[in-house]
């Protein structure tokens, strides 16, 4: 089996521009679009909304890779260093979830300086803190050796492993970042999306160390686009889409790594996978606008504390997004209440113009927003 490392063009990468065009204008329209939403949320909304994307992100590459930080200390974390109020969320600290948070901070609030060794050395020993990956001792804050043998990417039981990947021998590191640290800083005339996908897919590649090589990829893909966007503000979580195409990501890497050094199924899944994170902010930002503008229409109208936590309980899961609709067993549910208080309190809420009754009657009957009253042309 041979590696794309291993062939005498590595690492001079080619690829299609014609099949890539269509896709790339795909993310560029999603980005437009995106920003235009974001702008008309206030200050407050946008922090929030900041915050609430660094939380999925800094939980999700993590994920991607099998460990499960705690959400609520993310959560915290994020709150205290962008100064974010989080109401309602516990002051929970957590060790490795803060220097996850610092890692993709430094990243992405540094996007425009020099990339360093020193730099990723960094980034790694935040990582792995005890030095340790699990049980396992590792290297950390330097790159990795062949003492114990050829790194390898491997799943499978013991006894019946699968090698998806061999990655390049140690003695190669210090050149191969190099040169790939030079062409990351160099501010040439590669469109900046698709340098992010490159850098991605050449970082990983390399595999300069122990453990956590897909972590530090990302981080470097989210500081590479920071630089496209000219911004430090992250509108979308990549990496939360990651780890929904998780296996389809895997396999696009080990093939695209087993290749001779064309990387078009590569990019194209790239920008495809940022296509769709992107359009999922936007759907959520555009949740956050619905709701911007129902509580200031509905500012002044006197409601109870059941009322508005079922009203945002609907408001949360969006248009078409509450299954069934809101019928007065699931109000009873969700307010802690008697059916009779519940049925009182959708009356109320029918007579100020607030729920509007769907199609049903007796005990099919069910409630929902009016939302085209709310909803973007």
């Amino acid at each position: 089996m041979s590696y794309i490392w291993q062939h005498p063009s590595w690492p001079e990468f080619t690829w299609n521009s014609d099949n890539l065009l269509k896709h790339l204008g795909k993310v560029r329209f999603a980005q437009g679009s995106l920003l235009t939403k974001i702008r008309e949320l206030g200050f407050d909304l946008q922090e929030n909304t900041r915050a609430d994307i660094l939380v999925e992100e800094v939980f999700h590459t993590s994920a991607i890779e099998g460990e499960v930080l705690d959400w609520d200390a993310i959560r915290s974390s994020v709150g205290r260093k962008l100064g974010v109020p989080r109401a309602g969320v516990p002051d929970k600290r957590d060790q490795k979830a803060d220097l996850v948070v610092d890692i993709l901070l430094d990243a992405t609030m540094n996007y425009n300086r020099t990339l360093a060794p020193d730099h990723l050395w960094s980034w790694h020993a935040a990582l792995f803190p005890t030095g340790y990956s699990g049980l396992l001792k590792i290297i950390t804050g330097a790159w990795r050796d062949d003492i114990k043998g050829p790194m390898q990417v491997v799943s499978g039981a013991m006894g019946r492993e699968k090698i998806h990947y061999e990655a390049l021998p140690a003695t190669n590191i210090e050149q191969e970042i190099s040169t790939f640290l030079s062409w990351v800083n160099d501010d040439n005339s590669q469109d900046g999306i698709l340098k992010a996908g490159i850098a991605h897919f050449w970082f990983v590649t390399i595999h300069p160390f122990d453990d956590g090589n897909g972590r530090i990829a990302r981080t470097i893909t989210d500081m590479m686009l920071a630089r496209d966007e000219d911004s430090a503000r992250r509108l979308y979580s990549l990496s939360s889409q990651i780890m929904l195409e998780r296996n389809d990501y895997y396999d696009i890497l080990e093939t695209t790594q087993k290749g001779s050094g064309d990387i078009t199924d590569w990019l194209k899944w790239f920008l495809e996978c940022m296509h769709r994170a992107i359009i999922k902010a936007s759907k959520l930002v555009e949740n956050s606008l619905i709701k911007a503008r129902f509580w200031k229409e509905f500012a002044m109208t006197t409601l109870n504390e059941r009322q508005i936590k079922v009203i945002n309980r609907l408001l949360d899961a969006g248009h078409k997004g509450f299954q069934g609709g809101l019928k007065n067993k699931k109000y009873m549910g969700i307010a802690h209440t008697s059916r009779a208080t519940a049925q009182r309190d959708i009356s109320d809420l029918v007579k100020k113009g607030i729920l509007t009754q769907k199609n049903g009657g007796g005990r099919s009957v069910n409630y929902d927003i009016d939302w085209k009253r709310w909803l973007s042309d």
